[in-house]
């Protein structure tokens, strides 16, 4: 059964393309197919047909400001209930503030100003304390610091460190709350040795506590402190842990 609207060979054109021959106003309602004789008028020039009518009204007070031709700082002269804006300043890799870097917990150290870290972790290297303090003060100083804020309730049975807390009144004074400290002797000491060798054997297991240290380097706001507030930077430090450990449970 073939098209009523295409079934006359004579006014189907060859791509078998149909609409109206007339270059006015389109109808309606009719429709009429192109035949050769209106090909002609297809072959037109494209330029006679004008979009004047389908552009935007003009905005007021263009022509008397300007065109987009001109200098855009003075192209809002024109503009009426429109101010003169001058041009942007940006700052790129500035400090906006000049001063030095100060703060609670900040102390002077070899390299410059800085803030230690003291974290605790258990023997999965997991997280369970944290705490700030500034760089000035040994480390020997602030483990009762680091203990009163674990995450935890229950204390630890023994800590395991490095060289540097190898102290004698470190040792009496864990010892009388019930926990073991464990670290090597310094090279320098000159009073008798407190530990013996099967105690030490727990001291290759704290490279844990230096992966621990390593998870934290991998947060870029932890590596380096740009709070002024201390307890913004504890606060991160907190959050960092969470992460850890979230991403250690949630597996």
């Amino acid at each position: 059964m073939a098209n009523p609207v295409t079934a006359d060979p004579a006014e189907t054109t060859p791509g078998g393309w149909q609409g109206s021959a007339q270059s006015g106003k389109p109808r309606s309602t009719e429709r009429h197919s192109v035949g050769v004789a209106d090909w002609g008028g297809l072959a037109g020039s494209a330029g006679s047909i004008s979009f004047a009518g389908h552009l935007p009204p003009a905005l007021p007070g263009m022509e008397a400001g300007g065109g987009a031709g001109e200098d855009p700082a003075n192209a809002s002269q024109g503009f009426e209930g429109t101010r003169r804006v001058g041009p942007v300043r940006m700052l790129h890799r500035r400090l906006l503030c000049g001063r030095k870097k100060g703060g609670r917990a900040v102390g002077k150290t070899k390299r410059g100003k800085g803030t230690k870290v003291m974290a605790l972790a258990d023997r999965h290297g997991l997280p369970i304390a944290v705490h700030i303090e500034s760089a000035s003060p040994n480390e020997v100083t602030l483990v009762d610091a680091t203990l009163a804020s674990r995450f935890i309730l229950a204390k630890p049975k023994r800590l395991i460190g490095d060289g540097a807390y190898d102290s004698d009144p470190l040792d009496k004074h864990l010892r009388s709350r019930g926990i073991e400290m464990i670290a090597p002797h310094r090279r320098n000491r000159k009073k008798p040795a407190t530990q013996d060798g099967r105690p030490l054997r727990r001291y290759k297991r704290r490279w844990k506590i230096e992966r621990l240290n390593a998870w934290l380097q991998n947060f870029r706001r932890v590596t380096i402190r740009y709070e002024h507030i201390a307890e913004n930077y504890l606060g991160l430090l907190h959050l960092a842990c969470i992460m850890i450990l979230l991403k250690v449970f949630l597996r």
